[in-house]
C-alpha cells in the first residue's frame, strides 16, 4: 500500500505534531555534487505532487544549474557560487532567503553551510538530517543511516514521503543521433578508486559488436582520457563526445541508449534519472551505501569477497593497499 504523509498544497498535520498548517512555498537545498542533486530530483516531484498550486525553489552550487534548464516544475533556482567569495555569497543567500519567508526548507545535505541557511531561514518549518551540525534547530530531523537504504529514500524521509519515486530529468530532444543502435559510456570520474581502468574500457569497447556506435561521454576534463580510450581500441564506431555537451544534453544521448556503461559517478544517476538501462562498475564503493541505479534494466559489476573493499564512502585519490585490486580484477 502506498503511504504518503499530505504535505505541501493542502492542509495537514505532521504525524506526532499537535498542530495542523498550510505550505504554500518550498525551498530544497541540495549544494554538493552533480549525482547528489539528481538525487534530490524525487522530492521536486513529490513537492509538485502535494503542491501543485505553490512555489517550488531549488537551490545548488553554481555549475550544476544546466541539470534544470527548462524544468516544468520549478519555479525558482537560488545557485550559490562556493568557489569565490563563498562566505559572503552565503551570507548573502541566507539574507535573500529569509525575505522569501518559506514555509519549509529541507536540506539533503549533512553539512554546515546548508544546516546554517535552513537553521537560521526564518522558515514555519525546516527539516535535514540529523548529522547535521545545525539539526538541533531544525523541526523535522532523520538518521542518515549508511547502509540502509538508497539515497533517494533517505532523502524523501525528509519530505515524510515513504513510497519511492526515482530520480527525474527532462532532457531536450537530441538531433541528430545515430540512426544505428548505438551504447554510452561514461569512463571518467573525480576520484581515481571510483573509476574502472582505462584498460577495462578499452577492452570493453573491442568486446562490442563492430555494427553497434559508441558514444564516449564526460566533461571537457575528461576528453584525453576518452581520446585515449578512442586510439587504443579497435572498435570502428566511436565517436567521443566528452566535453562537446551540456549536462542535459548527456541525458538526452543517455536516455536513447541500448546500454549505458558507468562508474559510480554522475553518469550513473544521469541513466535513473530517465529510466535508461544502466551497467555501474562499482571499485571501490559498494552498492551497499545506497547509491546503485534505479532504473529498471541496471545491474552492478564488481570485484566480490575482497576484504579492502569498500575502502570508503567516496572515492579516492590512490588505492590506499596500493594494488587496487577493486578495479583491476574486474572482468569484461
Amino acid at each position: 500500500m502506498k503511504k504518503c504523509f499530505p504535505f505541501a498544497g493542502s492542509t495537514f498535520s505532521f504525524p506526532g505534531n499537535p498542530y495542523i498548517r498550510t505550505v504554500k512555498k518550498i525551498l530544497i537545498i541540495q549544494t554538493a555534487f552533480i549525482g547528489d542533486v539528481i538525487l534530490a530530483t524525487p522530492l521536486i516531484e513529490a513537492a509538485k505532487e502535494r503542491f501543485p498550486n505553490g512555489e517550488i525553489h531549488f537551490l545548488l552550487r553554481k555549475g550544476n544549474e544546466g541539470l534544470f534548464q527548462g524544468h516544468p516544475k520549478i519555479d525558482r533556482l537560488w545557485i550559490w557560487d562556493k568557489k569565490e567569495n563563498k562566505y559572503k555569497n552565503l551570507f548573502s543567500l541566507l539574507k535573500k532567503i529569509r525575505e522569501e519567508e518559506f514555509d519549509e526548507v529541507i536540506t539533503c545535505q549533512r553539512y554546515a553551510s546548508s544546516g546554517f541557511l535552513t537553521a537560521f531561514s526564518k522558515a514555519k518549518h525546516k527539516a535535514g538530517f540529523k548529522q547535521n551540525p545545525f539539526s538541533i534547530f531544525f523541526d523535522h530531523k532523520v538518521l542518515h543511516e549508511k547502509y540502509s537504504k538508497h539515497e533517494v529514500y533517505r532523502n524523501l524521509e525528509l519530505f515524510r514521503y515513504e513510497t519511492l519515486k526515482k530520480p527525474k530529468l527532462y532532457p531536450p530532444k537530441i538531433e541528430n543521433l545515430p540512426e544505428e543502435k548505438y551504447v554510452c559510456m561514461a569512463p571518467a570520474s573525480v576520484w581515481f578508486t571510483k573509476q574502472l581502468p582505462k584498460g577495462k574500457w578499452v577492452e570493453l569497447c573491442n568486446k562490442m559488436n563492430p555494427e553497434i556506435s559508441i558514444i564516449l561521454l564526460g566533461g571537457p576534463s575528461d576528453k584525453a582520457l576518452c581520446d585515449e580510450i578512442q586510439s587504443q581500441s579497435k572498435h570502428p564506431k566511436i565517436i567521443n563526445k566528452a566535453g562537446e555537451l551540456s549536462l542535459l544534453e548527456s541525458v538526452g544521448w543517455i536516455k536513447d541508449a541500448t546500454m549505458n556503461y558507468v562508474n559510480d559517478s554522475a553518469p550513473l544517476h544521469m541513466a535513473s534519472s530517465v529510466n535508461a538501462p544502466c551497467t555501474a562498475f562499482f571499485c571501490s564503493t559498494g552498492p551497499e551505501f545506497g547509491f546503485y541505479p534505479l532504473s529498471d534494466d541496471s545491474k552492478v559489476i564488481q570485484v566480490e569477497n575482497l576484504d579492502c573493499k569498500p575502502c570508503g564512502l567516496v572515492g579516492k585519490k590512490a588505492c590506499p593497499k596500493g594494488h587496487f585490486k577493486c578495479g583491476k580484477e574486474i572482468k569484461i
